[in-house]
């Protein structure tokens, strides 16, 4: 019987996987290494080893509506899209209202997480942890749930760049950056145009002599605002890839500035940025193609390297690492398939069309809810069939993009697991208006792990919440 719970991390998953561990009535011990909870929503001047940065300018790219949990609106004084320190100030207030904190041991890193001596018998795990004073600890939890995020190993691929090695002027990973301060008057490269590319483009690009963006393949880049000043996720379904790009094109000709993508619109996750075709038409920002090889230091001065993090996680047994292509092996990207009690899962290690947060807070409720036997998962055999076709029909996958998922999809399937998507066709004769708005409006994934009658609610701005298909975020 599971009821002791180590959770990995106090960030937005490590949060809500604390709340859907007393929605069920388990009782979760948090391990955060640091003095505070909100993971990379915390901003630092200076940034830490071994943990998540942001810079400072880093406003969300999902509207407020679209990226809070499922029971706890944001303010709403708050901006449709929160500035990073509003994000934080949510995720405090969220872990306040419930009461999270007590249950969370700051300044405390877990070495390893391994299984019992009688772990087939148990499903235990040893969790060793070293606290800021260098005491270290072991204890014995019933299940694990890691949720330590994503972004603290930079990914920076020298090999990709000839002569990077001799060049003489200043490079460094996009984690390193903070602001534009010291950057004024320089020739700057940013190397990717993801989010973080196109941001801090656009951030250097108000103080420096001359911004060089360089993109291998393209992106599409949509703004955070839609039709009528609504946050563009207020989407219609029906929407499709032709009738989106007409409609970025005719915002920013993406074939003309060198940015247009082989891909369509909803092959992978677009950048979201308001500012970037500006910089791009006044000259402040040039795209330019791949770097191909660095000669000396005569045209560019600094360079900031874009290219995404690497992803480990040296305190779990090598076994449970395993990968499927360049993705880990984790049925639904949660439960590794080759143990043989299903009591450690990961949260929050995803990407999607949407917002982090719901998504997380889906997978800590399917996992609280497999802890305790109320739902059964396939035998490794299925489980690893299903993770292989995942990896072929999802996104492409590839170094580039191994966590991205499909939202809506996605959270569908997870509903399904957890017994809360709706019967569309029902619907329409229990709530036809409630359909329609399924049809034809936002929706926000609304699970409620203690009230499991409940599907259904609505925001303080109107939006609908309500589990099932709809329009994700970005």
């Amino acid at each position: 019987m599971v009821q002791r719970v180590a959770v990995i991390g106090a960030g937005p998953s490590g949060v809500t996987s604390i709340k859907g561990c007393l929605d069920e009535g388990l009782e979760p011990t948090c391990f955060e290494s640091s003095d505070d909870i909100g993971g990379l929503w915390r901003f630092k001047e200076k940034p830490e080893p071994g943990r998540a940065n942001i810079y400072k300018s880093v406003i969300i790219n999902s509207s407020k509506e679209m990226m809070s949990f499922s029971d706890f609106p944001p303010p709403v004084d708050l901006p449709n899209n929160m500035h990073h320190s509003e994000v934080l100030l949510y995720l405090r207030l969220y872990a306040q209202t419930f009461n999270l904190l007590p249950r969370i041991r700051f300044q405390t890193t877990v070495i390893s997480v391994r299984q019992t001596t009688n772990f087939e018998v148990t499903g235990q795990w040893e969790v060793e942890t070293e606290s800021r004073e260098g005491q270290r600890e072991t204890r014995v939890f019933d299940a694990v749930m890691v949720c330590n995020g994503h972004f603290t190993q930079p990914h920076l691929p020298l090999r990709d760049f000839p002569g990077i090695e001799s060049f003489r002027a200043k490079y460094f990973h996009n984690w390193e950056y903070c602001s534009a301060e010291g950057l004024e008057e320089k020739r700057v490269v940013v190397i990717g145009i993801g989010n973080s590319g196109g941001d801090i483009a656009v951030d250097v690009s108000r103080v420096a002599e001359k911004v060089y963006l360089s993109t291998r393949s393209g992106a599409w880049v949509v703004g955070r605002v839609g039709p009528g000043g609504l946050p563009l996720n207020v989407l219609f379904p029906s929407w499709t890839n032709t009738m989106l790009e007409k409609k970025l094109n005719q915002a920013l000709d993406h074939k003309l500035y060198g940015l247009k993508p082989k891909h369509g619109f909803f092959a992978q996750i677009p950048v979201v940025n308001d500012d970037l075709p500006a910089r791009i038409i006044s000259g402040r920002v040039a795209v330019k193609p791949n770097v191909g090889e660095f000669c000396g230091s005569t045209v560019v001065d600094v360079v900031v390297s874009a290219t995404g993090y690497n992803y480990s996680f040296p305190f779990l047994p090598s076994a449970l690492q395993a990968k499927c292509g360049y993705r880990l092996q984790l049925y639904k990207h949660v439960f590794p398939p080759a143990l043989t009690s299903p009591t450690l899962a990961v949260v929050g290690f995803i990407r999607g069309f949407g917002a982090i947060n719901p998504l997380a807070e889906m997978q800590a409720c399917w996992a609280t809810r497999v802890f305790k036997g109320l739902t059964a998962l396939l035998t490794e055999e299925n489980m690893m069939k299903e993770i292989e076709k995942d990896t072929a029909t999802m996104f492409a996958c590839s170094e580039r993009n191994p966590l991205e998922v499909h939202y809506i999809p996605y959270m569908d399937s997870l509903s399904e697991e957890v017994g809360v998507r709706p019967n569309i066709p029902w619907l329409f004769f229990k709530d036809p208006t409630l359909a329609l708005q399924g049809f034809f409006r936002t929706l926000h994934t609304i699970p409620i792990p203690s009230d499991w009658t409940r599907k259904v609610g609505w925001s303080p701005s109107g939006y609908p919440h309500s589990v099932g298909p709809g329009v994700s975020a970005f």
